[in-house]
């Protein structure tokens, strides 16, 4: 099985060519000094940290699994010292906050590791996100004793982060928990309930693991106002910054789970753990939402990161396995790669790969502008145009990332269905992004219902004005011409059923019956435009490039074979509700 190859020459293609990296970064306090290729050298060595240390455990992890003995967890061999190795390297502050240790590094180099560390090891890569996002949300709302006592190490990935959200009775709605929180004399509370799948809620890594935990004051009113959030130490820190006393919190179970055996998610039994108040009360939701939001966009990039590594391994293996005749029999056994039926597969996730990669790259520089922007009007703009795509990317970057799992564990046949290739592997860890970080579906209703109103509905019409711009900007060679052309179609479309879904002539059953579809629909318009971009910097560039050749060839199958899919959309998209709420739930 070859290895996997961190895609750094089209990460160097995307940021050098394709979008303004350079330019916007001198816009930016504090990253005048950054340009592309400090960041692409950067990222070549975390390439080959994740090649080199963290892809070797992945099949190893995944079949050891974790285990709990004596309320202790353990995570598979080797892990413990990839995770310290990982720390010792830097990785885990690239972008953190330099006043508490981090490196401050653009939020699009980070997006790019997590991408790599998603098809090195997706077990692996949910350490560090989410105690990156523990920090982001402890940095924007705790106090500012709480930050400086826990940031520093969390940042540095010496302690850990965890979020404990869900419970037995309390999934997506969250209004419905009842773990329960009491003031003590102090300015502490004590935190006492159970939450399941909590992903690294334990492991052997020593230090502290930290807990963000919702749960509710006994005077707080019903649903999701009376939450509150806190944080949570397994261990008690002393006044020196040491590790005092166990906290009241202890590893019930471990989940058995389909994939990412290698990552422990945890049963967490708090019984009258010591924690302190984040953010307002009654306010824990929103300061939740912090770290929510972050990981949805981790969780995209994650499936973003699974398409890759599985396209990576089905491509090679077509170059490698001799099946079957040529189309004209005159030639055989000859590379599968050859037959039209692989061909299609690999294309297509290779078509979603590449346009996942730009598109996170251009949602990762509006949220660097909605940071640092010294203007506030771009600020807030950056701000509107992520809050858009954040369902978008976490919904559709693991539909895509699932479906590229499938096609390319399709390319092996029966050998993709066995242990030994790694590709049934894929198939399980990526599974789970669809659901975790609020399922897909939630996701598809949060753009309708949630995102599509937003600034009174001119959101949305702001992003297409940013397709169109491109698409109506000279196009210097025929190459391009099929792909800029089909996403302008597509957008016609796209933008009907904006309009229809904002006319208000939908009633609710109808906006929740179009929402899956309609958030597809919104992605491959938006890959489209990715795809325009790459085309068109490649018709302009090197005709003889492989990676210009590459772009221009995958956008065309992209444009007469993907994006036609719209039109069957948009079909649905106009269709009465009626065939979905018409049958009674008693006769399902």
């Amino acid at each position: 099985m070859v290895a996997y190859i961190p895609p750094v020459d089209d990460i160097r293609f995307l940021l050098n060519e394709v979008f303004d990296f350079n330019e916007t970064m001198k816009t930016l306090p504090g990253y005048e000094e950054i340009d592309a290729d400090l960041a692409v050298s950067i990222l070549e060595q975390a390439g080959k940290f994740c090649a080199a240390v963290l892809e070797p455990l992945n099949r190893p992890s995944d079949e050891e699994g974790c285990r709990l003995e004596n309320d202790q967890v353990f995570t598979p061999d080797g892990t413990s010292e990839a995770y310290k190795a990982f720390i010792n390297a830097g990785w885990s502050g690239l972008s953190g906050d330099p006043e508490f240790g981090g490196q401050g590094l653009p939020r699009v180099m980070q997006v790019l590791l997590d991408e790599m560390l998603s098809s090195a090891n997706l077990s692996f890569g949910l350490f560090p996100g989410l105690t990156r996002g523990a920090a982001e949300a402890i940095s924007i709302h705790a106090s500012d004793a709480l930050k400086q006592r826990y940031l520093p190490k969390m940042i540095s990935g010496e302690w850990t982060g965890a979020m404990a959200l869900t419970e037995a009775s309390a999934g997506t709605d969250l209004g419905l928990l009842n773990t329960r929180a009491e003031a003590s004399v102090d300015d502490s509370y004590r935190i006492t309930g159970t939450k399941i799948f909590i992903s690294s809620g334990d492991h052997d890594f020593g230090g502290n693991i930290i807990h963000l935990v919702l749960a509710r004051l006994p005077d707080a009113p019903k649903g999701v106002k009376g939450i509150s959030l806190f944080l949570v130490p397994k261990f008690l820190v002393n006044d020196d910054g040491s590790l005092g006393a166990r906290n009241g919190m202890s590893v019930g179970s471990l989940e058995h789970k389909m994939g990412i055996h290698g990552q422990p998610t945890c049963v967490m039994n708090y019984d009258g753990a010591t924690g302190w108040l984040v953010g307002e009360v009654g306010r824990g939701l929103n300061a939740m939402f912090t770290m929510m939001n972050a990981e949805r966009l981790f969780i995209g990039i994650q499936g973003l990161g699974i398409g890759e590594v599985a396209n990576q391994k089905a491509t090679a293996y077509a170059r490698e396995r001799l099946q079957g005749r040529s189309l004209d029999g005159s030639r055989g056994p000859v590379q599968i790669v050859e037959h039209p039926d692989v061909r299609n597969m690999l294309l297509r996730g290779r078509a979603y790969a590449d346009a996942a990669r730009a598109l996170a790259i251009w949602t990762s520089m509006q949220m660097d502008i909605a940071a640092r922007h010294p203007d506030e009007g771009a600020r807030k703009s950056a701000n509107g145009l992520v809050a858009l795509l954040t369902p978008v990317v976490k919904a559709a970057f693991t539909d895509f990332g699932f479906e590229t799992a499938v096609l390319s564990q399709q390319v092996f046949g029966g050998h993709g269905y066995i242990r030994e290739w790694g590709m049934e592997q894929f198939v399980r860890d990526a599974r789970i992004t669809q659901i975790y970080e609020g399922t897909n579906g939630v996701q598809a209703i949060d753009l309708v219902q949630r995102k599509l109103p937003m600034e009174d509905g001119a959101l949305p019409s702001r992003f297409f004005a940013l397709i169109k711009q491109d698409l109506q900007s000279p196009v210097t060679c025929r190459n391009a011409d099929a792909i800029v052309g089909a996403t302008t179609e597509a957008l016609e479309r796209l933008e009907r059923a904006t309009e229809r879904l904002l006319s208000g002539r939908l009633d609710p059953f109808a906006a929740g019956a179009a929402s899956t579809g309609y958030l597809r629909l919104f992605a491959l318009v938006a890959y489209g435009w990715m795809w325009t971009r790459m085309a068109k910097t490649a018709a302009m560039s090197d005709a003889g490039d492989r990676i210009c050749r590459r772009k221009i060839a995958v956008s065309r199958f992209f444009a007469e074979r993907v994006l036609p899919e719209t039109i069957g959309l948009e079909v649905a998209l106009n269709a009465s509700p009626e065939s979905v709420m018409a049958l009674d739930a008693d006769s399902f």
